[in-house]
């Protein structure tokens, strides 16, 4: 038992072959590159490019929900639109909205992509369009 070496000696004197070592660093750089994608979170220049092009997307529908809530509520007959906008089936509202112009914006040929549902979405979970003060007349209290 005297020729036995420990493990500690026999991994020091161990010299690798330059084929096992071109594997082994094969081996980690694709065991990397399937970690990184499938639990890192990396994603091809393509996917980026959809992801960033969807979140704009998105960006602008908000925004022009947005506006076109404030535009519909400035409207003077905003509590009879309102009144006719719940009134009409859940399947027309978009068109309610894209036909009063709310979602256009100004500058372009017609509505922006998705902001009709939004908007029409906002508009019905509200009761009542907010009461608008006397012109001139403020009230302090």
């Amino acid at each position: 038992m005297a020729n036995e070496r420990t493990l500690s000696q026999r991994w020091q004197e161990y010299r690798p072959t330059k084929a096992a070592a071109v594997w082994f660093g094969a081996g980690c750089a694709a065991l990397t590159m399937i970690v990184g994608f499938s639990w890192g979170g990396w994603v091809t220049g393509g996917t980026a490019s959809g992801l960033a092009y969807n979140a704009g997307a998105t960006a602008r529908a908000e925004l022009t929900a947005a506006a076109c809530i404030s535009r519909f509520m400035g409207a003077a007959d905003a509590g009879i639109q309102l009144a006719k906008l719940k009134e009409t089936g859940i399947w027309q509202r978009n068109d309610f909205v894209e036909k009063g112009g709310w979602v256009t914006l100004p500058g372009t040929e017609g509505p922006v992509s998705g902001a009709a549902e939004a908007c029409a979405r906002q508009l019905v979970e509200m009761s009542a369009p907010p009461a608008k003060a006397a012109a001139g007349k403020t009230t302090l209290q």
